[in-house]
């Protein structure tokens, strides 16, 4: 029998409706193994079991007089720490940020509250989100269930540690350059990064996008349900669409006759590890089987692309960090700070050209993708890396060299979900990524999960350490 905390949402929301479970039992259940997890791999902010409890009872005198408030109702959640609840401070993952209760819910957690959904805590992230890992200067160090030495991957660090650990199905994370499919990519799950205003957030940025981070494509689906309702607080919302999220089984047949593109080599950053290569090659042959056409691509990304989003991203940071008064800048990661430091002798026309490779990537992404149906890659050429470094390199000056093939979908607004292809050998999970067309949300669900359905057969999730 699986462990209440296991459950996915959708089996949840039955027994809810079939009255076989209540939202108490099972906020209790998750609270449960929280506690027993929580000392190893520190993915928690907020964590009020008193509240969670709370909301859970509300949600059970709902479904007892059978009116269910929206469509997660009484489901065990978690919102990553940067996207505002109201009543509750918003850290960014840093020392250096004033604790100023957040007035208003921001768009993805006032839709999960308005869908009955119980929010158990929020999770970390590193400082400014501008890491790969769960290293920040104001949470403690964020750990990887698989491997508690491991790092989870970042900026959604605390949200890919709890859904792989069992923190209950659902969570919500953001992502500019990577910060979904990362985690999600070294932890084991799944996760929709979609196109850009699907799902609305606040504050908006070019590339920024919230998105679901769960175990399996259905959980991810009935979070989109709710999630992508259009909200005027973010400049980039896209219209309201009547999208058939509940149709994302269409089976391993929906990869028939597809033309899909094998992108093995980012064009900049890192070499893809061995063992990562052999896994999305693995996917490729998979779906080649069951009826796709697979089409080796060429590198599109340069690293020139790479290195003008970092220096154009290290000086929007070293504006951000002189604003700070000096006692609390000097509370930034020092990684961090070095980083942004970096770009004080940058001139106009070096900054400027920075600028331009955004647009530069944006293009070549689309050009490269329009070709094919969808696009599959790893979704980073390494795996999980020690939980305390900020980065693979360990290296302020080449802190973006594991994002090559992630980040060109940020700036060309396409979707790109992960989910995992397989392990190394010492058992860290391996992401393959799939892009879709701009606005071709669904269709990526649709196609992951269709490799879910033919790939070969996961590993139990990670169990808390006995004692």
């Amino acid at each position: 029998m699986t462990a209440l905390h296991d459950l996915p949402a959708h089996e949840l929301l039955a027994a809810y409706r079939q009255r076989t479970l209540s939202p108490v039992e099972v906020t209790q259940a998750v609270l449960a193994h929280i506690e027993r997890w929580e000392p190893h791999i520190q993915a928690t902010y907020l964590l009020r079991p008193d509240a969670a409890l709370a909301q859970a009872r509300a949600s059970e005198a709902r479904w007892l007089r059978g009116e269910p408030k929206g469509l997660l109702d009484g489901v065990p959640s978690t919102i990553k720490e940067n996207i505002a609840t109201e009543g509750d401070p918003t850290p960014l993952g840093t020392a250096a940020v004033e604790l100023v209760p957040a007035t208003a819910d921001a768009p993805p957690a006032a839709r999960m509250r308005e869908a009955g959904a119980v929010i158990v805590a929020k999770t970390t992230m590193p400082d400014y989100g501008m890491l790969s890992s769960g290293l920040s200067s104001f949470h403690p160090l964020s750990r990887n269930p698989w491997d508690v030495s491991k790092g989870p991957g970042g900026s959604s660090a605390g949200g890919g540690a709890a859904a792989a650990a069992g923190y209950g199905p659902l969570h919500i994370g953001t992502d500019i350059g990577g910060s979904l499919r990362l985690p999600a990519s070294w932890c084991g799950i799944f996760s929709l990064k979609p196109s850009l205003g699907r799902i609305p957030i606040d504050p908006p940025y070019t590339g920024r996008a919230a998105g679901p981070m769960t175990r399996t494509v259905a959980d991810a689906a009935l979070m989109m349900q709710v999630l992508s309702q259009p909200d005027a607080r973010d400049s980039m919302s896209l219209p309201a669409q009547d999208i058939a999220w509940s149709q994302f089984n269409k089976g391993a047949e929906r990869l028939r006759g597809l033309r899909i593109g094998l992108l093995l080599d980012a064009g900049c950053g890192l070499p893809v590890e061995p063992e990562v290569k052999a896994a999305v090659e693995r996917a490729a042959q998979l779906m080649e089987a069951a009826g796709a056409t697979i089409v080796p691509m060429a590198p599109f990304m340069t690293q020139a692309m790479l290195d003008g989003m970092d220096h154009f991203w290290r000086m929007r940071s070293h504006i951000d960090l002189q604003a700070l008064p000096a006692e609390r800048r000097a509370k930034v990661l020092p990684y961090i700070r070095a980083w942004a430091e970096s770009a004080a002798g940058m001139g106009g026309t070096e900054v400027f050209n920075a600028s331009q490779q955004f647009h530069v990537t944006r293009v070549a992404a689309v050009r490269a993708c329009s070709a094919f149906d969808y696009v599959i890659s790893p979704v980073a050429p390494n795996v999980a890396f020690q939980a305390e470094l900020p980065s693979p390199t360990n290296d302020p000056l080449r802190p973006l060299e594991h994002i090559g093939f992630t980040v060109p979908f940020n700036m060309s607004e396409q979707p790109a979900a992960s989910v995992n292809c397989g392990y190394t050998r010492t058992g860290l999970p391996i992401g393959l990524q799939i892009a879709g067309a701009r606005f071709d949300d669904l269709g990526v669900l649709q196609v992951a999960h269709a490799f879910e359905l033919i790939r070969e057969p996961q590993r139990a999730w990670p169990q808390p350490p006995a004692g």
